[in-house]
This record gives structure tokens, C-alpha cells and sequence, in this order.
């Protein structure tokens, strides 16, 4: 009997036909989009006289640059007003879902198709966002594709798609105290490398990933990008099947002891082949933080900044100019630097078992003089609970700001900008130069880290904030 991997699984149950020497044409369930990179999509559709081959097959909310404050009122912003405008019309035009702004369901796009449902093992999944990935943990497909690409699936639901490599990254053992998924994530990719899974996709495996609820699955999937992977997928266990029942989109009924009889056979089998593996243990893995303007240049809080050692050419003036922008050196410590913004939100950290996490954290405490807080919930049934839950009350008292659903903070395509040259810990994914705003110094770390580094205004290991 030929042993297969779960990806392999998924993905050759989705070959409609493979071109010899090429790409495969592959079948997409789910597409989902958004304001930003569907516009032009659709535009070429009218230009080709083509419609949406498969409507109810698309699901659309705006989340990348629209405010996350006075959402009642008109955008401000004419680019982001016109974009959201489009995406209404073109919803309209062609009958598809559309959970818009101010609506019980809006959210950005990757915590919203989980929340509701819409995101189920076996799937393939994709939008016009390379964090697509994140719906890998529920053993789907997922992954990020271009406008053109948009434009092909709303008119064929199909992609063409070379089959990528496979990897296997394994975590075993407990995590420590303070330890969360953010920070498993971060630890990998600092072993590995922002470019050490290109061209693979990743499936997580071992205890420590199978001990994780759904929401810390997903902030694993999520930062698959980070280290060049296409995305990364989680095999669906008791875990997934407790999350998905009742969700609005979840089968039900028979229907439902149908989908996880199927659902259980996506495991990957004992002994089938990867292209890579790495293995890491769960008691090495301590609360991170990046120091650089990549992923990759991540470090455990307490540790130094790398020093030159070793390191020639390029690598070593690269790795400089990095540490320049930040206003770092190395050798150096992290702990104890001054912040000046901590941001709770995105796609990757931005759900309510995250605010939950931070508003446990400071309930009682007050943030640091020196510290602006923004607390984003990804959705608006975040928000809902996080009211509900008087985690908005903690969180206020605190001295923490509430914003309305969206991406936020997470890039300067909307008015959450940090300013130029100051410091944020951020829960999103990404620490490129600018990528929170112009001249913005970006540093990744877990929801708890960010709610110690909110309460002492310094970069800090939670464990020790803890303990005082």
C-alpha cells in the first residue's frame, strides 16, 4: 500500500488535470477576498465579458486598510473608501456573500472563514493574501495567490499550480510556562531561517502541536509564510471537530457524522515520505522576541543580540544595515529596551483566546506611562465576546485602546501607523522595514509578552513580570 502524507492527500483530491512537464489544474472550494486585491480582478472579468463561475463558492469581507475607529462613518481615506465601494459592487453584481463593515460577521478575512465555519479540514482554500495559510490548521490547503490568479478563480474556480515540495516540522514534549504558539512559531523560524521552507509546504506535527487549541493552530499556520513556505497545514484531530460543531457553516446532523468519518481519514500515514523534516524539543522553546527587520532575526527575550562572528560579505553588511535601522548592535540585550506602541490584533494573534490572554495578564495592573496599547479584535464576534466577557473593562482600565475589527496595525495600509523611528511590540507577523509605518522599528512577540511589555514599558521575559 503506497504511504501518503496528508498534504498529498488534500491536494491530489483536488487535481482536475495535470499538464505534462507543468502545472497541475487544481480545484479551489473556498476563495476568499477582500478590497485590496480583488478590485482589478473583477474589472478584467467585465473587460473579458466572463462572470463568477461559482458565486457561493466566494466569501468577502473588507479588512486590509479600512479604520478601526468610527466604522459607522464614511471612510476618510478616498483610496480605502473606493476600494471598500468596489467590493460592494462587485458583491452585489454577482451574488456573493458579503460580510461588510458594521455587520455581526465582519472581521478580517482569515479569523472570520474560521469562525463561521467556512474553513474545514480536507478543503482548498484561497485569496488574494499570502496569510492564507492560516486555514491550514484545519488540515486544508491554503495558500496566498495574486490578482490574476483571483481573476482565474472567480472565473473557473480553478488555479494552475505547480505541486510544491513537502516538509515536516515536529514539536515534542510540554511547553514551559509563558510558552505560546506565537513563540513556537518564532523559535522555528529562527532556526530555520525567513527562506528556510521555500518551496515546501509544512505540515506540524508531534505533541506539542497536537496539545495547541484551534486559535494557537492557526497563529502556527499563519506564520508558515515567514519561512518561505507556500503554507502549512495541521492533520484535524478531537481539537477540530469540537471547534467546527455548531459554527454556522459546519455541516450538522448526519451531515455531520458524514464530514468527520471523512474527516478523520486526513492523517498523514506512518511511514510516508517528506522531502525534509526538522525535529525541535518543547522544553527549548522560551518566550521570543525579533530584534531585526525579519522574521527570522528572532532571539528567547533573555538572550543577547547575535554578534558578527562568523559572518562575511553581504550576509554581514545586510545584517548591520538591519541592526541599523532598529537602532540596535550587536551583542546586545533586549531586555530592559524602551517601547513605545504594543499592538494586540491581526490575523495572526488578533482572537478572543488572545485577548483573553493579555486582559488576564494586566487585570489590575496599569500599562506604563511611556506605552500607547491597541487592542484590535479580528472580527466583530471577537469583539462581541470581548465585551460579553468584560475583557473591554480590564483592558480599558488598564489603559489599553479598543478598536474596531481589522487589520490594524499589522502594515501602514491603513491610519494605525506607528510613527517614524518609534518602537512597537507587535502580535502580527511581520517586521519589515516600514511595515507598520515609514521609519516604524518592529519587534514579534506573543500576546503575553506584549501585555508584560505593555505593564513595564521595557522589553521583558513574562515569566519574571509573573513572579512581581
Amino acid at each position: 500500500m503506497n504511504k501518503t502524507t496528508l498534504f498529498d492527500k488534500v491536494w491530489d483530491a483536488h487535481v482536475v488535470k495535470s499538464v505534462t512537464s507543468g502545472p497541475d489544474v487544481f480545484f479551489i472550494d473556498k476563495h476568499f477576498i477582500h478590497e485590496v486585491t480583488s478590485p482589478v480582478a473583477f474589472l478584467n472579468l467585465e473587460k473579458r465579458g466572463i462572470g463568477v463561475k461559482y458565486p457561493e463558492r466566494t466569501i468577502a469581507t473588507p479588512d486590509h486598510n479600512v479604520p478601526t475607529v468610527e466604522q459607522d462613518k464614511t471612510i476618510k481615506d478616498k483610496l480605502s473608501r473606493m476600494q471598500v465601494e468596489k467590493l460592494r459592487t462587485n458583491c452585489a453584481k454577482y451574488g456573493i456573500e458579503l460580510h461588510d463593515l458594521g455587520s455581526a460577521h465582519h472581521g478580517i478575512v482569515h479569523v472570520i472563514g474560521p469562525e463561521l465555519g467556512v474553513t474545514q479540514p480536507g478543503m482548498t482554500i484561497v485569496c488574494g493574501d499570502s496569510h492564507t495559510s492560516t486555514h491550514g490548521a484545519f488540515g486544508a490547503i491554503a495558500f496566498g495567490i495574486g490578482t490574476s490568479e483571483v481573476e482565474m478563480v472567480l472565473a473557473t474556480q480553478c488555479i494552475m499550480q505547480s505541486k510544491p515540495k513537502k516538509m515536516r516540522i515536529s514539536v515534542e514534549g510540554e511547553l514551559s510556562k509563558g510558552v505560546t504558539s506565537k513563540d513556537i512559531i518564532l523559535y522555528i523560524i529562527s532556526k530555520i531561517s525567513a527562506a528556510g521552507a521555500t518551496g515546501y509546504f509544512v505540515e506540524y506535527a508531534g505533541s506539542a502541536i497536537r496539545s495547541l487549541s484551534m486559535e494557537a493552530r492557526m497563529t502556527i499556520c499563519n506564520m508558515s509564510i515567514e519561512m518561505g513556505a507556500r503554507g502549512g497545514l495541521i492533520a484535524p484531530d478531537e481539537t477540530t471537530f469540537a471547534y467546527l460543531k455548531g459554527k454556522r457553516y459546519a455541516p450538522s446532523g448526519k451531515d455531520w457524522e458524514e464530514a468527520v468519518s471523512q474527516w478523520k481519514q486526513l492523517q498523514t500515514d506512518e511511514g510516508a515520505e517528506f522531502d525534509k523534516e526538522y525535529h525541535f524539543d518543547a522544553a527549548d522553546i522560551e518566550p521570543m522576541i525579533t530584534y531585526g527587520t525579519n522574521p527570522g532575526m528572532g532571539i528567547k527575550v533573555k538572550d543577547l543580540i547575535p554578534t558578527t562572528e562568523g559572518m562575511e560579505g553581504s550576509n554581514k553588511k545586510s545584517y548591520l544595515k538591519s541592526l541599523e535601522y532598529m537602532g540596535f548592535a550587536p551583542g546586545e540585550a533586549m531586555k530592559g529596551k524602551t517601547v513605545d506602541y504594543v499592538f494586540v490584533g491581526s490575523c495572526t494573534n488578533g482572537r478572543i483566546e488572545d485577548i483573553r490572554e493579555v486582559a488576564n495578564f494586566v487585570k489590575g495592573k496599569k500599562k506604563a506611562e511611556n506605552i500607547t496599547a491597541w487592542i484590535v479584535p479580528g472580527s466583530r464576534e471577537v469583539e462581541k465576546m470581548a465585551h460579553e466577557e468584560g475583557l473591554v473593562k480590564i483592558l480599558e482600565e488598564a489603559g489599553f485602546e479598543l478598536r474596531q475589527p481589522g487589520c490594524s496595525a499589522c502594515l501602514a495600509m491603513n491610519d494605525d501607523k506607528i510613527p517614524a523611528g518609534k518602537y512597537a511590540v507587535s502580535t502580527s507577523n511581520r517586521n519589515f522595514e516600514g511595515r507598520q509605518g515609514p521609519g516604524a522599528r518592529t519587534m514579534l512577540a506573543s500576546p503575553l509578552t506584549v501585555a508584560a511589555v505593555a505593564v513595564t514599558g521595557k522589553i521583558c521575559d513574562p515569566r519574571e513580570v509573573f513572579e512581581n
